[in-house]
């Protein structure tokens, strides 16, 4: 299995899509962390997830907006 290359350029901010939808239906997350484990945000309902690299990187689907001002 293939993972994203995009994936592993993920920062603090960015607004992505997972595979997989939260609970109540939304597949819209924002990045709150990101190291070993990536912590989300959902957009639908505002809760917290935190996710190991490696099943972020295989739920991931696309980017819909990258953070714009990191140090």
């Amino acid at each position: 299995m293939r993972l994203s290359p995009l994936a592993a350029e993920v920062m603090v901010e960015d607004h992505v899509r997972l595979r997989k939808p939260h609970p109540c239906g939304s597949l819209d997350w924002r990045i709150v962390r990101v190291g070993a484990d990536i912590g989300m945000r959902c957009l639908g309902c505002d809760h917290k997830v935190l996710l190991p690299r490696s099943i972020f990187e295989r739920r991931f689907k696309s980017y819909l907006s990258h953070a714009t001002n990191q140090i």
